[in-house]
């Protein structure tokens, strides 16, 4: 099996597999990796929902 490595600076975390901040190494590289999030860099990939319509909702008319 291989040994798991800190997903930011690929460090060994055998040791910190029972801390608060696994699977990363420290408590650093975790928070490099929130920033990451945080600021965008990670993005999940979006499918268009085909379904929907392509324009904006259309508002009742008051009158």
């Amino acid at each position: 099996m291989a040994e798991p490595t800190c997903p930011i600076c690929h460090r060994s975390t055998e040791s910190a597999q029972h801390e608060s901040f696994f699977p990363f190494c420290s408590p650093r590289c975790k928070l490099i990796d929130l920033g990451s999030w945080l600021s965008g860099v990670y993005r999940l990939p979006a499918e268009e929902d085909e379904s929907a319509p392509a324009g904006p909702p259309i508002e009742p008319s008051s009158g």
